[in-house]
């Protein structure tokens, strides 16, 4: 009896990480980090060998975003058995969504000075601003956006594909065409959203300069709570019934179908919750790269994307964000040290992973520790 009470006296944080101890220590490795990183940038001058330089601290801040994507995809190919070729359209969504706010944020200290218009606006010979751009100048709407926008579009897509019993591979196409319509549609200068520059050139973000240390800092920050609450939000789903009902849709949806549940319900809801979840990180992206265009739409991204999480180790959520935080890192090392190699590196450690390491790197660790476990079993008995 004592042993319940003390289970239900539990921070709700602890009672949802519980059984995951991977969780626990990807968490609390990135918590570290970002706490080194942000008092060594803010703390220690630039001579110092502790000290973490600004590009370092933004570098970051995009893997973080990065995460939260993968993390979204995770939720949806992992525990539902979705996969999404086109996450990259809710990603780019939110992320363009909160860049119109920062836009909206220039004013008159764009290049032509125009209090009302964006600069290419003015450049398109525009006399006043499309009716989709009225309310971003105020941030609460814009962060309504972002997470509308993307919820939007996905329970719309998931609605008629689910209801049509669209599956496997012919989804996969289908999210693949959609992410790439929406990138030729931005392409276009008569969209209003910069056509293939994009939107760019940003100054502020709520009043913080985005070139200061402290904004930067912050940023950081806020990327990283973003991605532990939407982990807890994924762990929490998947814990619970709700979720029980996901795995047995992703591993029988005949049978989970046959035996009463109403399967397309269950799939939109993860997909709707996933699309948020790749909204808000896009919009994290953003004020911290600094620009973004149609290209985030490219089918490429979505592509790499689903390497990430396959690499890192699906259908764990934390090995999504190991999965990110590996590949981005050597993407940022031989983009600039071998450019001309990484393409054909990502390719071949995908076909390595999907070959040999179904599971992934953390399925890999498993698979090392329960071996390490049976040899020392063994040697005891012996």
């Amino acid at each position: 009896m004592e042993n319940e009470n003390n289970m239900k006296r539990k921070p709700i944080i602890l009672k949802i990480l519980e059984n995951d101890r991977g969780g626990k220590i990807v968490l609390s490795i990135l918590f570290a980090v970002v706490l080194y990183v942000s008092i060594a940038n803010l703390f220690f001058p630039p001579d110092s060998a502790l000290y973490v330089s600004t590009y370092t601290v933004t570098l970051l801040g995009k893997y973080l975003a990065f995460a939260l994507l993968a993390l979204a995809l995770d939720l949806v190919w992992g525990y539902i058995g979705i996969l999404s070729l086109g996450h990259g359209a809710f990603f780019a969504l939110g992320g363009y969504a909160f860049a119109m706010y920062l836009m909206r944020q220039i004013g008159d200290r764009g290049v032509y000075g125009n209090p009302e218009l964006p600069d290419f606006m003015v450049f398109m010979n525009l006399k006043e601003l499309p009716w989709f751009w009225y309310g971003f100048d105020n941030p609460f709407f814009a962060l309504f956006m972002v997470a509308l926008v993307p919820a939007l579009l996905a329970f719309v897509f998931g609605y008629l594909a689910f209801r049509s019993r669209v599956t496997g591979v012919y989804l996969s196409i289908i999210t693949q065409a959609l992410t790439y319509a929406l990138m030729l549609a931005f392409f276009r200068n008569d969209m209003g959203f910069g056509g293939n520059n994009g939107l760019t050139d940003f100054k502020d973000v709520l009043g913080f300069d985005l070139q200061a240390d402290s904004t930067r800092i912050a940023l950081l920050i806020i990327s990283f709570i973003a991605l532990f609450i939407g982990y807890l939000i994924c762990r929490f789903i998947i814990n619970s019934r709700l979720g029980r009902v996901c795995i047995a849709i992703r591993d029988a949806e005949s049978r989970t179908r046959f035996i009463g549940y109403r399967v397309e319900q269950y799939k939109l809801f993860i997909f709707v919750v996933s699309a948020i979840l790749a909204g808000v990180a896009g919009a994290l992206y953003v004020p911290q790269v600094g620009i973004i265009n149609p290209n985030v739409f490219s089918p490429l991204f979505s592509i790499e994307l689903v390497i990430w999480v396959a690499i890192g180790g699906r259908g764990t959520l934390y090995g999504a964000i190991v999965g990110a935080f590996v590949v981005n890192y050597a993407s940022t090392y031989f983009t600039s040290a071998l450019p001309e190699v990484w393409l054909y590196a990502l390719g071949g450690l995908f076909v390595v992973v999907t070959l040999f390491l179904p599971r992934g790197i953390v399925g890999l660790i498993s698979k090392i520790k329960l071996s390490k476990q049976k040899e020392e079993v063994n040697h005891a008995a012996a």
